[in-house]
């Protein structure tokens, strides 16, 4: 029974070692797979932050590359307002009876003697027999010819007889004049 004693004894002890590490080597598992679930836990949470950041700018972004195109879209039609606000004054302008473009012309022509002694006359189509009358009928203006008709909606151009000056005096140079200077004004008017 010595033997046998002495060898179940050892059989014994050797299943307790196994037993042991068994559950040793359980107890390393379970621990590596709890922090290696902490680990993937935080990593998910990280992970679906960084998601919602993204989400979030690319949502921003969107939003402000709509405000912008709807922007542009506002300034585009206040810019094809303007523009119709523009010609129709010009328009009007061209409209105003006979008496109103004779005047103006006289004192137009007058205000280019002042810089121009001797030169030619450019108006448009409708203006020329008013210039030829005005030319003819005063003095000062001798030094004056007509010239050949020119593309403008009213006013003149003067030509100095050398050909080196030219003043702009139709009614689209002043009224660029006015439109520059209350555009603001205008806008504000309009669109507020």
């Amino acid at each position: 029974m010595g033997l046998e004693a002495v060898v179940n004894e050892i059989r014994e002890k050797g299943r307790r070692e196994v037993a042991a590490v068994r559950a040793e080597t359980r107890a390393d598992v379970e621990e590596i797979l709890k922090d290696a679930q902490a680990r993937a836990a935080a990593i998910k949470v990280s992970a679906e932050e960084e998601v919602d950041r993204a989400a979030a700018h690319i949502a921003n972004q969107e939003a402000s590359a709509a405000n912008l195109v709807v922007k542009r879209q506002v300034l585009n039609a206040q810019k094809t307002l303007l523009d119709q606000v523009y010609s129709a004054s010009l328009a009007a302008v061209g409209d105003l009876p006979a008496e109103f473009h004779e005047k103006a012309l006289t004192d137009l022509l007058k205000r280019a003697a002042e810089e121009i002694k001797k030169g030619t006359v450019h108006a448009n189509r409708r203006d020329i027999p008013v210039v030829e009358k005005v030319l003819g009928a005063t003095q000062s203006l001798s030094g004056y010819t007509v010239g050949a008709p020119v593309e403008i909606p009213g006013g003149i151009i003067v030509e100095s007889a050398d050909g080196d000056l030219q003043i702009d005096y139709s009614y689209s140079t002043f009224l660029d004049e006015v439109w520059e200077s209350a555009l603001k004004d205008a806008s504000d008017i309009l669109f507020t």
